[in-house]
């Protein structure tokens, strides 16, 4: 059996262990010079990670394949696990690394009940404050030994000091396999920092209930979930692992294409997931989503997260996070099917509605220019 692809700077990795501090079908796996040299806090920080589990009927979505956002929460986990442990690789004030930013990232194929996901991690770029990490996600059928590529995923973490949450520590300094790497690091740290900016600007919007809807527009499929947080939500430290705010936000935006569509549907992408604060144990959240565009066979879907300190009075309610995920419809068979059209009627409506277009555009173009394809209007 072939091993899973990876780039040429990741050493294959071992087992460290498989049941404790991991679920009871989990194994942790990293670089052997990493394992070698675990002797204390500044111990050497590991160049990848694999993290493998065993996909179980509750991890299924209604299609009968492994959930999205179970997909989405194992990603998080092995970013978080890699950039805590390069954070803490060097002596100095312990820190958590928490998830600040997750690029665009593509189903590439669906992940199946009773496979192996095998999720590998790896450094690719530092700046002073924050640690971009590359995972990987295979899928393996353990009957017929066949492995395929399901997800590639970006996301970038930022060091929190475990005195003090508020507080970003530095990172510690990354030694790149050449000099090009460093240089396209900065590049894409740049681009993500300025779209973030941008992002956290719109974020004045709010998702408003429409008494009796008509069908195909905005206000009869948009939904909201209600989510207290509790201690098995949230780090040790208090705050909620970005891994569960994306499963919830895959879970609403999941309802809003089903009432759309009224069909199966499965997640075909994500785009940029951006979380502009953390969420404390004891808050409120709640997670709409509305549709904002439609093509002929796929759905854009807007999710924002707010989240409300009940038990502070002394602050108010705030955006935590936003993303855009986009849905296709599928038959009994597992088909693509095509989507009920979206009907916008108010101007903000519209707006979202082109902006919509534009970003499908634009992707569809780029996914035309990899493939050596001459872009289609």
């Amino acid at each position: 059996m072939a091993p899973p692809p990876r780039s040429s700077s990741m050493a294959p990795p071992v087992l460290i262990h498989s049941a404790p501090g991991l679920p009871d079908t989990c194994a942790l796996l990293q670089s052997p010079a990493a394992a070698a040299s675990m002797s204390g806090p500044a111990a050497e920080s590991p160049a990848a990670i694999q993290i493998c589990r065993i996909m179980r009927p509750d991890d299924a979505n209604v299609a009968g394949n492994v959930h999205g956002g179970t997909i989405l929460k194992m990603i998080e986990e092995a970013g978080a696990i890699i950039s805590t442990r390069h954070c803490n690789s060097q002596n100095g004030e312990r820190c958590v690394a928490a998830l600040a930013r997750v690029e665009r990232t593509d189903f590439l194929s669906p992940m199946c009940i009773g496979e192996v996901a095998h999720v590998s991690a790896e450094i690719t770029y530092t700046s002073k404050h924050s640690v971009e990490v590359q995972v990987n996600v295979m899928s393996e059928n353990i009957l017929t030994g066949i492995k395929k590529l399901t997800n590639k995923a970006t996301l970038w973490y930022v060091p929190l000091s475990l005195k003090n949450v508020d507080k970003v520590l530095e990172v510690p300094p990354f030694v790149y396999s050449r000099q090009e790497q460093e240089e396209e690091g900065r590049k894409r740290y740049e681009a993500q920092k300025l779209e973030r900016m941008e992002t956290k600007w719109k974020n004045g919007d709010i998702v408003q209930p429409v008494p009796n809807p008509e069908p195909n527009t905005v206000s009869y499929s948009q939904s909201s979930l209600i989510h207290l947080v509790g201690p098995s939500d949230c780090t040790l430290h208090g705050f909620v692992h970005g891994g569960v705010t994306m499963k919830l936000m895959d879970e609403v935006a999941g309802i809003v294409a089903a009432r759309h569509c009224k069909t199966n549907i499965v997640t075909a992408s994500v785009d940029a997931i951006n979380f502009h604060d953390k969420i404390r144990k004891g808050c409120v959240i709640t997670i709409s989503g509305r549709m904002t565009f439609t093509s002929n066979k796929s759905m854009e879907i807007e999710v924002l997260v707010d989240a409300d300190p009940v038990v502070d009075d002394s602050q108010k309610r705030y955006r935590a996070a936003s993303a855009f995920f986009t849905y296709v419809s599928l038959s009994q068979e597992g088909k693509s099917l095509p989507v009920p059209q979206l009907v916008p009627e108010t101007e903000d409506e519209k707006k979202r509605f082109e902006e919509g277009k534009g970003r499908y555009l634009q992707m569809k173009a780029k996914r035309q220019g990899s493939q050596g394809q001459e872009p289609q209007p």
